[in-house]
């Protein structure tokens, strides 16, 4: 592992937070940019993390961040994320996911930084034809969010080509899960991700949840996902930094457990931790929703030497639990 400080934009989000303990306890320097759009200033717990409110795309500030850092490394986290919305207003998710850290290449390429580590997503492959999803499979996104994170992956190619910048891509599956102590979880508004959004079912900060599909051809009818520990996606930004920092070749793996389950197995989860009732109504499909998606995550395996270790998924559910239940009731103050 190379010294130097590492950048890591949109630091203050969900994954991005729960990296930045992880990195940060490993006695790495890091610097966090976050605009606090969709991040909360609470959620760098670390003192000795720097935290600075701002945009990728700002140049200026951009130039005084590297100046003063020398930074050996970047991690970017910093995106907008939903789908739906990306669907309805594309041009902001084209703007903020790709076009926005073109600022931050070309001063990474000013500064000869040349380690990057992305944040990306399962969603660049769309509707995959055959399941579990490996790294061969077609990468054909149906939505804005997916492409403008896969026009990301593409110009980190070509700046590779270019300048000589090594990256990691990383293809999430379902991020989900708290951190154990419950010191920072997921704080998402509005919130989607399914198993937050069933424990809001029962605190009553939600209404009844929604099952979008009884009729998919799986074993109980509901959708099958992957759902990936939060910790364990830290994990594998902090392999994917070593094995950059110490040489390694531009990669594109997929982060997920290789286990799916359904919607149904969520709730009966949700209700097993907590030894409540959730309020269910079943509804239609919605467009665009693959019966499954599971990743094949053997390509991480065997490069970065990573494994999901959360593949219980009461587990899981019990960490983001404890979050919702701790001091702070799932919610930042900022």
């Amino acid at each position: 592992m190379q010294e130097g400080a590492i950048l890591i934009t949109g630091g203050a989000g969900y994954i991005g937070s729960h990296t930045v303990r992880l990195l940060s306890s490993q006695r790495r320097k890091i610097v966090v940019l976050d605009n606090l759009v969709y991040g909360h200033r609470d959620a760098i717990i670390d003192d000795q993390v720097e935290f600075v409110k701002g945009e990728v795309g700002d140049k200026e500030l951009l130039k005084e961040l590297f100046s003063r850092h020398a930074f050996a490394a970047v991690v970017h986290f910093a995106a907008y994320a939903y789908v739906g919305e990306s669907v309805q207003n594309p041009l902001k998710y084209y703007r903020n996911n790709t076009s926005e850290p073109l600022a931050l290449l070309d001063t990474m390429q000013d500064f000869g930084c040349k380690v990057f580590v992305f944040s990306s997503t399962c969603a660049t492959y769309g509707v995959p034809e055959v399941v579990p999803i490996n790294e061969n499979t077609v990468q054909s996104p149906i939505n804005a969010y997916g492409r403008s994170k896969l026009m990301l992956e593409w110009i980190l190619a070509d700046c590779e080509t270019a300048w000589g910048l090594r990256s990691a891509c990383l293809r999430y599956f379902n991020a989900s899960g708290c951190a154990e102590d419950g010191r920072i979880g997921e704080d998402h508004d509005p919130e989607t991700h399914l198993i937050p959004r069933v424990l809001m079912a029962l605190t009553g900060e939600a209404g009844p949840v929604e099952i979008f599909g009884t009729d998919y051809p799986t074993p109980d009818g509901t959708c099958i996902r992957d759902y990936i520990h939060v910790n364990d996606l830290a994990t594998a930004h902090a392999k994917a930094l070593d094995y950059l920092q110490t040489g390694g070749a531009s990669l594109r793996v997929n982060l997920g457990t290789g286990k799916g389950v359904s919607v149904r197995e969520i709730i009966s989860a949700v209700e097993a931790v907590t030894g409540q009732s959730v309020p269910v109504i079943e509804g239609q499909r919605r467009a665009g929703d693959p019966a499954q998606l599971v990743a094949d995550p053997s390509l991480a395996s065997d490069i970065l030497g990573w494994r999901a270790e959360h593949l219980d998924i009461l587990q899981t559910v019990r960490s983001a639990w404890s979050w919702m239940n701790g001091p702070t009731k799932g919610r930042y103050s900022s």
